[in-house]
């Protein structure tokens, strides 16, 4: 991958992490105030879901930035980066889990029961996405097993020349 590459990526999360931290800081205490008059178990839920869902964003992200460090130095086909690739398919799922539990909290209040099933469908979309990066993480596992059973040849084949 090139250096260009990286860095666009970077200039990406760091925008996206200064954003999800605009979001906690400022968005929610204004969500919080618009929401006076709904009840406070509701109101404290939905602040709760909100904060959870921007976290599981943050949390993608950092582990992003630690692959792409691992692409730099061309450690990215080692064990060490599965344990990253298992806390972004995590993330991927809690945030379908909250968006799910957003729909659930909505739905007995006065939206309408179209955004309740659009909200239901970007969970099962949200889903989606973390399965396919688990088969991601499938191919990145044969990869890894390429280059040791390659790296394995090469040492025999140099003892043998």
């Amino acid at each position: 991958m090139s250096r260009l590459v990286i860095l666009a990526l970077r200039v990406v999360i760091i925008l996206t992490l200064a954003g999800t931290l605009f979001v906690q800081v400022w968005m929610v205490p204004v969500i919080w105030r618009d929401l006076e008059g709904t009840p406070d178990l509701l109101r404290g839920a939905l602040a709760v879901v909100l904060v959870l869902g921007v976290l599981t964003l943050q949390v993608s992200a950092v582990c992003v930035w630690q692959l792409l460090t691992m692409v730099r130095r061309g450690s990215v086909f080692s064990d060490a980066a599965f344990r990253y690739v298992d806390i972004i398919i995590g993330a991927i799922a809690a945030g379908s889990i909250l968006t799910f539990v957003l729909a659930v909290m909505l739905a007995p209040g006065d939206a309408a029961p179209g955004i309740v099933g659009l909200i239901c469908g970007a969970s099962l979309i949200i889903a989606g996405v973390a399965l396919i990066v688990f088969i991601l993480k499938l191919l990145l596992k044969q990869a890894v097993a390429r280059e040791a059973e390659a790296a394995h040849l090469r040492s025999e084949l140099n003892e043998v020349i």
